[in-house]
């Protein structure tokens, strides 16, 4: 009987240290969740808005890409009435026997065939740059969508980690007081 009033009260006392401790340890342990969660958004956000600035930046991009492709079809428009008109010059003039304006129109010819050329390199130049600007575009997107995915995981984190730490706080109670002696224990064992 003594061993089994020892075995209980050495238990209750055992319980009534450990269960306060373990719970002090819980309240740290979400305290600590927590702050890393916080953390954790506030570094999601600053992620979402690096990626903001770098859509912005690529459609901004795109719209000067477009401009300068939009530009250069123009000039390779321009280069090709201004191409079309020597040779018709060039005609006219052989026509009438002009051997200086022929010698003339055809060096026109030729810078207007280099200028077609240079705005052909361009016009491919900026084709290349657009597709390049919307593969950023479509990479920055993708990171914004995955910042945030995480960001609302972290939140959803950071909900959880209240939640438990306002359990924790809830079933923390302060330790109950402990009798004076093991013998003061009321422990109604059954006696046979």
């Amino acid at each position: 009987m003594k061993r089994y009033l020892w075995l209980v009260g050495s238990t209750v006392v055992l319980v009534a240290v450990w269960a306060p401790l373990v719970s002090a340890q819980d309240i740290r342990r979400d305290r600590v969740d927590i702050t890393r969660d916080a953390q954790d958004i506030r570094q999601d956000q600053r992620d979402l808005n690096r990626d903001n600035l770098d859509i912005q930046r690529d459609r901004t991009d795109i719209n000067r890409d477009r401009q300068d492709i939009r530009s250069d079809r123009r000039d390779i428009t321009s280069d090709n009435r201004d191409l079309a008109q020597d040779r018709r010059q060039l005609q006219r003039d052989r026509k009438a026997g002009n051997l200086s304006a022929v010698a003339a129109d055809k060096a026109d010819i030729q810078k207007d065939r280099q200028d077609l050329a240079t705005d052909r390199q361009d016009l491919r130049r900026d084709r290349r740059d657009l597709r390049a600007d919307r593969r950023d575009l479509r990479r920055d997107i993708g990171d914004r969508n995955r910042d945030r995915r995480d960001l609302a995981r972290d939140r959803r984190d950071l909900r959880a980690d209240r939640r438990d730490l306002h359990h924790d706080y809830r079933t923390a109670r302060p330790p109950s007081r402990l009798p004076e002696r093991i013998q003061d224990l009321d422990v109604s064992a059954p006696r046979l």
